[in-house]
């Protein structure tokens, strides 16, 4: 389940309500768009009703998301929704429960006065130990785990300290003792710069237009001059773009990240190699042996076993993919999956698309791919009102599904 952010408008300072899964802010007052870009994670603030009190807040880990597994020659996936305290402050509650979806919470800003304690936990152990626990009823080695399509956040929950106690600000309870003041002002800091949301106004870096984007895109397109762009590092990059061109005008595009890459330890150069190692039941035609391996890994999130499915199919399916330097006029899907979360899912593509997969399996944990380029490629799938279907293929993905995965 998402939550909702309160934020105001950097241009007219509108207020704005935002889904967790927004990356634009989009004011209904000015109608300017803007980026959402933060150097590490989003900080959010729980309201506190304790305005007299000095307020120290405790972080939380927000983590939202998918978790494969490869273990005993199969493929398992879990939907991952938690948050954690990342002190060991004891007395406190280990989860937040349903408090970010019960309250409005808002981005940390200049204007939040208090100090905030450190994450002093180390956040891979409690994804690890989260995933741990969904992954108990595979049996058998565990070979690979992959979190793709992730939302990492910190939450801070208000407290203030009175007498000996340690007071929930929200509910004005007390919930903890106080045994050592340095235990909860020990580690006590101050508002960090870095911490601040930063706002990308959505026009073109080469011409100047207003870019295409839709509330949960991470993927800017330009119809203009016809690039696409996204954000690395506070800065818009431009992104190598390309497009199947469709049979008919109302076909729908749904974008892929290709991924080319070579494994040195599985022997996978070209796409005959990827062929060979996955054992497919179809014979290797000669211009194989040259043409570079790619995965095709869907840019937009849906659910685990789609997404595997889609990720397996296409990469099979590249072979008869004819791409040009272009983008779609219109009908685009929004780009809601980021380049880096896409190369996550090689190993776990590789995986599924093994027949025989006691040959694959055990070489997983030491396998590494040398990434030699990345591109996204627009794909034009037929509407038939249930299903998506990709033109001259039998791979088709449902309506319902495809609009899900956007909550994801």
């Amino acid at each position: 389940m998402g939550f909702t952010v309160e934020q105001e408008c950097p241009q007219c300072g509108g207020p704005i309500d935002l889904d967790e899964t927004d990356h634009i802010l989009r004011c209904p007052y000015c109608g300017i768009d803007n980026f959402l870009y933060s150097h590490d994670h989003f900080r959010f603030v729980l309201p506190h009703n304790s305005p007299d009190k000095e307020i120290t807040y405790v972080p939380y880990l927000r983590f939202k998301g998918n978790v494969y597994f490869c273990a005993d020659f199969n493929i398992g996936h879990r939907v991952v929704d938690i948050t954690h305290t990342g002190v060991s402050l004891k007395g406190l509650p280990s989860s937040l429960g349903l408090r970010p979806q019960a309250m409005k919470m808002k981005f940390v800003s200049r204007s939040t006065q208090g100090s905030f304690l450190k994450f002093s936990l180390k956040p891979i152990d409690i994804i690890s130990k989260a995933a741990t626990l969904t992954s108990a009823g595979l049996s058998g080695q565990l070979y690979h785990r992959a979190f793709i399509g992730e939302t990492i956040s910190l939450i801070y929950m208000p407290l203030f300290v009175q007498g000996d106690r340690i007071f929930d600000a929200i509910l004005n309870r007390p919930v903890a003792i106080v045994s050592n003041e340095d235990e909860i002002y020990g580690s006590a800091q101050s508002l960090k710069p870095k911490w601040q949301l930063n706002f990308l106004p959505t026009l073109c870096p080469r011409c100047g237009w207003n870019l295409d984007v839709e509330k949960d895109s991470v993927a800017l397109v330009c119809g203009n001059c016809s690039t696409a762009w996204e954000v690395s590092e506070g800065k818009f990059r431009e992104i190598d773009v390309w497009a199947v061109q469709a049979g008919e005008d109302s076909s729908r595009y749904l974008p892929f990240w290709k991924i080319s890459a070579t494994a040195e330890c599985i022997d996978i150069v070209s796409f005959a190699d990827f062929v060979r190692v996955t054992n497919q039941p179809i014979v290797i035609a000669g211009q194989w042996e040259n043409e570079e391996m790619s995965f095709w890994i869907p840019a937009f999130k849906i659910r685990p076993k789609v997404f595997l499915q889609l990720s397996k199919q296409i990469t099979l399916f590249q072979r008869r993919l004819s791409p040009d330097k272009s983008i779609p006029k219109k009908n685009i899907h929004p780009v809601t999956l980021p380049r880096t979360e896409a190369a996550q899912a090689m190993k776990i593509t590789l995986a599924g698309s093994a027949v025989t997969k006691n040959k694959v399996f055990p070489f997983l944990p030491e396998l590494s791919f040398e990434i030699k380029a990345s591109s996204l490629v627009y794909l034009p799938f037929t509407d038939t009102g249930n299903d998506l279907i990709l033109q001259d293929a039998r791979i088709s993905i449902n309506r319902q599904a495809l609009e899900f995965g956007r909550r994801l």
